[in-house]
C-alpha cells in the first residue's frame, strides 16, 4: 500500500549602485581595512564545504531509513491504533500510556515494512513506482537494512510486551509474520495475497485494542478487524488498477493482471464497501441504548456511502479516473467511520 516533501531555500540579493561623494566616502573608508589572507579564505571555504555534505548526507541517510519503513502505511496504522486503544479502554487513554502504545507498534509495524521491502528488492528495480526506493536505488546496503529491521522489530515487541503484557505483543509478531513471511512471496504466486495481505494488515488493530483493556475474545476487536479487512478491498483494488501494468511487468500476480477487464476487481470492491457498512453499523449497536445507536448507524452509513458509490461507479467502467476517485473516497472513509464508532463509546 503505498510520497516526499521537498524543501528549497532561496536567498535573493541585492546590490545598489553607488557614485560620487557618497563613492569616494567609502572607498577611502575600505582602504583602512585590513586585507585578507587569501589561504585562510580558502581555508575556512574548504572547511564549510566540507560540513554541508556531512550534514547532507546524514540527512538524507536518516530520510532513506524512514523511507524502509513505509511512513504512509505506518502513519495510517497509527491513526487506527489510537482509536481502537480508546475503543478498547472504553475512553480516554492517558497520554504517555498513548506515547508507549504508538511507539511500539511504529516500531514493529516500520520492521515489517522494511524487511517487505528487502524482500522485493529486486522485483523493486522493475517498477517506475519503486525503483527510487532506497534498497533498489542503491542508497542503503542490504545487511545495514537487515539488521535495522531486526532491531526494529525485536524493540517494538519488546515495548509492547514489557508495557502492555502479551496480547499485544502477539498481536505485533502475528501481523510480521503474516506480512513478511506470507503475502510478500504470495504477490508473486496467487492473486489470494490481497485477502493475506487485507488480514495482516488489519491485524495491527488488536495491538491497540488489547492494549487498553480489551482481550482476544471479544467479539468487538474482531469486528475492528473486520472494519480494516473490508476497508482494505476497494483501497487496494484501486491501486492495483492504477499500477496493473507495472503489477505485471515485474511479475506480481494481482486480481487486476490476471482479469483485466476490471470486473472481479469492481465486485470485489463494491464486496468490501458493503462489508464495512456491516461490521461499522454492527459496532454502533454493540454498547446498547437506543437513540445513539441510531444515530451513529446514520453516520457509519454517510460515512461510507461515497466508497460505495465509488465502488459501483469503478465497477460499471474500470478506468484510471474511476480508480483514482475511489482510492481517494477509501482515504477519507476510513478516518471518518473509525472517529464515529470511537464517538460511539462515550455515549
Amino acid at each position: 500500500m503505498s510520497t516526499d516533501v521537498m524543501i528549497a531555500d532561496a536567498a535573493t540579493v541585492h546590490s545598489d549602485s553607488v557614485d560620487g561623494p557618497r563613492a569616494l566616502e567609502i572607498s577611502t573608508a575600505t582602504s583602512n581595512i585590513p586585507a585578507v589572507n587569501p589561504a585562510a579564505k580558502t581555508s575556512g571555504s574548504n572547511a564549510m564545504s566540507a560540513e554541508r555534505p556531512k550534514n547532507e548526507t546524514a540527512t538524507s541517510t536518516l530520510r532513506d531509513y524512514v523511507e524502509l519503513t513505509k511512513p504512509r502505511i505506518v502513519t495510517m496504522i497509527l491513526v487506527t491504533t489510537v482509536a481502537t486503544a480508546m475503543i478498547g479502554a472504553g475512553g480516554l487513554v492517558a497520554i504517555v500510556t498513548m506515547l508507549w502504545l504508538l511507539l511500539g507498534t511504529a516500531m514493529v509495524a516500520g520492521s515489517a515494512g522494511a524487511a517487505n521491502q528487502i524482500w522485493e528488492r529486486v522485483i523493486d528495480c522493475e517498477m517506475l513506482r519503486t525503483a527510487k526506493r532506497p534498497l533498489p536505488a542503491g542508497r542503503v546496503r542490504l545487511l545495514p537494512a537487515s539488521m535495522f529491521a531486526f532491531l526494529l522489530g525485536v524493540c517494538g515487541t519488546v515495548l509492547l510486551a514489557v508495557q502492555f503484557g502479551n496480547a499485544p505483543a502477539i498481536a505485533g509478531v502475528a501481523t510480521w509474520m503474516l506480512y513478511v513471511l506470507v503475502y510478500t512471496p504470495m504477490k508473486t504466486r496467487t492473486a489470494w495475497n490481497t485477502t493475506v495481505g487485507a488480514i495482516a494488515g488489519a491485524l495491527p488493530v488488536l495491538i491497540g485494542y488489547t492494549a487498553t483493556g480489551g482481550t482476544m475474545s471479544d467479539a468487538t476487536g474482531w469486528l475492528l478487524v473486520g472494519v480494516l479487512v473490508a476497508w482494505q478491498y476497494p483501497h487496494f483494488m484501486a491501486i492495483a488498477w492504477m499500477y496493473r501494468r507495472q503489477y505485471g511487468e515485474a511479475g506480481f500476480v494481482m486480481t487486476t493482471t490476471i482479469e483485466p477487464t476490471g470486473r472481479s476487481a469492481g465486485w470485489q470492491s463494491i464486496s468490501g464497501s458493503l462489508a464495512l457498512i456491516a461490521c461499522g453499523v454492527t459496532l454502533a449497536w454493540i454498547p446498547g441504548g437506543l437513540w445513539m445507536p441510531i444515530v451513529a448507524t446514520i453516520g457509519v452509513i454517510a460515512a461510507c456511502f461515497p466508497m460505495l458509490k465509488a465502488s459501483l461507479r469503478f465497477s460499471k467502467q474500470a478506468d484510471d479516473q474511476n480508480a483514482r476517485k475511489l482510492l481517494r473516497s477509501s482515504l477519507l472513509v476510513l478516518p471518518a467511520l473509525l472517529l464515529i464508532i470511537t464517538i460511539r463509546v462515550f455515549w
